[in-house]
């Protein structure tokens, strides 16, 4: 995949490569010692962090990257095998 910048991929749609719509990128989790992106956030991260529920918000909002398949006008992503999100 090309590279791309991180501005780039906030409010990109997220949609399934079967097309199932999925949300839009409000925010972004980042594996700094890799320095890659970890996962694409449905929610703002500031939600996360006040929330009492953040590993349920987590799971529930967000998207890991390595589903990432393509990145263009939307983001497609191969389906979640557990979840089916």
């Amino acid at each position: 995949m090309a590279d791309i910048r991180l501005s780039e991929l906030y409010g990109k749609e997220i949609i399934t490569n079967s097309g199932k719509k999925i949300g839009k990128v409000e925010d972004l989790i980042l594996n700094l010692e890799e320095r890659k992106v970890a996962n694409l956030l449905l929610i703002n991260a500031d939600e996360l962090i006040r929330s009492e529920r953040t590993a349920y918000l987590l799971a529930k909002n967000s998207v890991k990257y390595e589903r990432v398949r393509n990145i263009d006008q939307t983001i497609i992503v191969a389906e979640d095998p557990v979840s089916r999100r």
